[in-house]
């Protein structure tokens, strides 16, 4: 698997501008990418997910085209085979534990239904360790018990991409350990492209195949 970037993306905020420039291959499947604060970490993997689009270049994993400003090509999110976990979860708060995750598996527009049941749903709550929260709802969890349920919604999915924004902040030394295993071992039996935003040295170990490292050149 081949994973190329080269982007342009200029950012303003009040009188400050962030001039964003990254150019990168890589032939690995598991990349960390780190940096000091301000330096665009989370602004780059919200592009490669298509929520923020650049001003110029192009993203490229293998043949495929996620965004390419010559070709007018910008895949939508959903177009690019993802899964996203953000620093905020996004879970939905009218959705139950088990709900929230079995929501990438449901086609259409509906909800997962309030009692219906995956077998791989169950089995990734089993490994997180949140199957006795199925029925609890986002505002009755803690940041953590919050933060597995996301993960397991990313994980779920299967996607061809798995995206990672700070994947184990809240949780104690146990779970960190615990889930940096489940998720490398997944992601090596799957295969699938995946690229994490940290700044412990422990996931950047652990994760960094191949290492990603941006700085910051901030103008005003």
């Amino acid at each position: 698997m081949v994973f190329q970037l080269n982007i342009h993306k200029t950012l303003q905020n009040f009188n400050h501008y962030f001039q964003f420039e990254v150019s990168y291959h890589s032939n690995y499947r598991s990349i960390v990418i780190v940096g000091p604060s301000g330096s665009g970490k989370t602004t780059l993997l919200r592009m490669i997910a298509g929520l923020i689009r650049p001003d110029d270049g192009f993203i490229k994993i293998d043949n495929q085209l996620l965004y390419d400003q010559s070709k007018n090509i910008n895949l939508k999110p959903q177009e690019r085979h993802l899964a996203y976990l953000f620093q905020h979860y996004s879970l939905f708060p009218h959705l139950t534990v088990q709900q929230n995750i079995s929501f990438s598996l449901v086609k259409g527009i509906l909800n997962p239904r309030l009692h219906q049941d995956y077998p791989l749903v169950k089995e990734w709550m089993e490994r997180l360790e949140i199957l006795d929260l199925a029925a609890c709802y986002p505002f009755e969890l803690s940041g953590g018990q919050q933060q597995r349920v996301a993960l397991a919604r990313a994980l779920v999915a299967q996607p061809k991409l798995l995206l990672l924004d700070e994947p184990f902040s809240m949780l104690d030394s146990r779970l960190r350990r615990k889930l940096r295993h489940e998720v490398q071992v997944i992601q090596k039996k799957l295969g699938y492209l995946m690229i994490v935003v940290s700044h412990e040295d422990e996931d950047v170990a652990c994760f960094g195949d191949d290492i990603l490292s941006l700085d910051y050149e901030k103008m005003s």
